[in-house]
């Protein structure tokens, strides 16, 4: 499925034994069947290339249309002198209008965890086999063959569910999720729901004036490819450094492209506020992938450090950086308040305002004491100190000391009595 204004591509598979023949593309109407595409008769936005070594003829049609729409079919001529033709593939195009646009879902997931996808089936296909396929770099759907990916039929005959269990950076892209039927010989595909996965790693941090190395594991397909950091806004994506072969540095930037590992390695220096946010890691194709996200987090030099007492009220306002989650955490360590390695937790009531969130805390007592980390993609080392009232020790102690020489007192009283 495409939509409108895009370039639509597919391919069909033929047998050896067609290697050296003409390929043909129909479409079908409803009462006839069009040639589209041939060596002398083409159609306009139309093209076609033949790969004979994999025995693939890929299909390419620009500015897709409405009227694009439909049933094609990949053939040859049987006879040279005649108007037979042998059908050996067909592809049913879907265009996607404004209306359907609700059918394009975005799915979040880190590396390693599982991902539950739900496909809307139509109708029209709801007894039929359900599809579940990947987009590859030339905008093929593949189907997928791999132990991790579960098609599980649910209840409602409307959707059925796909698991993706420990999801790895061969895993990001574009899936298609639809439905299969055969009519005689020929196998018609209908894909109506785009899904696009991204996949997240565990946020790095960084200290103010200090350095921070961000990773980017890629798939081994891409080895030979352009890949690039780019920093994401809520509005546009600004690269940054693009990769080499070999180690370079640009600015506070070192980039290296390490493709026996299929990693590449972006280390930034000199770190200040404005290098805190959302980094994505990309391949460049016709069209950019972007494969991964991550977050920097900048642990700003300047600390708070305050000194209270049991039973006070505390208030704290936390600077708040775009629109990541808000951080208010107890630990020794920013790094221990990832949950799990997959999101920050948060601590406590708080409030919001423009770039700034108030964590308010009642009734202290002495064990909130210790270290907590404040912020967002910025974030500062408030040390928190509870001491109790010295006022409150000391008659304690004097209630005390009371009470002990009031019952040694009685018992000596006790003693006597009972000796006599």
């Amino acid at each position: 499925m495409v939509k409108t204004g895009e370039t639509a591509n597919f391919r069909c598979q033929y047998s050896q034994h067609y290697k050296t023949d003409e390929k043909f593309i129909f479409k079908k109407r409803k009462d006839t069947t069009d040639i589209i595409y041939s060596t002398w008769q083409k159609k306009e936005r139309f093209s076609i290339s033949d790969d004979r070594d994999k025995n693939l003829l890929n299909i390419k049609i620009t500015d897709v249309r409405s009227e694009d729409a439909g049933v094609y079919l990949c053939g040859v001529q049987r006879y040279r002198d005649s108007y037979s033709y042998f059908i050996f593939t067909a592809v049913h195009l879907n265009i996607m209008s404004i209306a359907l646009e609700h059918l394009w879902v975005n799915k979040s997931v880190y590396v390693g965890d599982e991902v539950n996808i739900s496909c809307q089936i139509p109708e029209e296909h709801q007894v039929i086999p359900k599809l579940f396929c990947k987009e590859d770099e030339n905008h093929i759907c593949q189907n997928i063959n791999s132990s991790k990916v579960k098609l599980n039929d649910l209840s409602s005959k409307s959707v059925f569910t796909v698991t993706i269990s420990n999801v790895t950076v061969r895993d990001a892209g574009v899936y298609w999720c639809g439905a299969e039927t055969t009519e005689r010989d020929l196998n018609f595909i209908s894909l109506n729901t785009k899904v696009q996965l991204n996949l997240f790693m565990p946020p790095v941090f960084g200290d103010e004036g200090g350095s921070a190395q961000i990773i980017c594991p890629y798939d081994p397909i891409y080895k030979s490819k352009t890949k690039y950091l780019c920093k994401s806004s809520t509005t546009d994506r600004n690269p940054l450094i693009e990769t080499v072969r070999d180690e370079m540095k640009m600015n506070r930037l070192t980039v290296n492209d390490d493709m026996k590992a299929s990693v590449f390695t972006v280390n930034i220096t000199g770190l200040t506020a404005e290098d805190a946010g959302k980094y994505c890691c990309t391949v460049r194709l016709e069209t950019d992938v972007i494969y991964l996200y991550t977050h920097l987090i900048i642990i700003m030099n300047e600390e708070m450090i305050l000194n209270k007492r049991e039973g006070d009220n505390m208030s704290i306002q936390c600077k708040h950086h775009a629109e990541y989650q808000k951080l208010f955490c107890k630990a020794h360590k920013p790094s221990m308040c990832v949950n799990d390695g997959v999101s920050l937790q948060s601590m406590r009531d708080n409030e919001t305002s423009a770039r700034v969130f108030t964590v308010n805390i009642s009734h202290l007592r002495e064990e909130d004491s210790g270290i907590y980390w404040c912020g967002s993609h910025i974030i500062t080392k408030v040390k928190l100190n509870v001491t109790r009232d010295l006022f409150n020790i000391i008659m304690i102690s004097v209630c005390v000391l009371l009470l002990s020489k009031t019952i040694m007192l009685l018992m000596n009283l006790w003693w006597i009595k009972t000796t006599r």
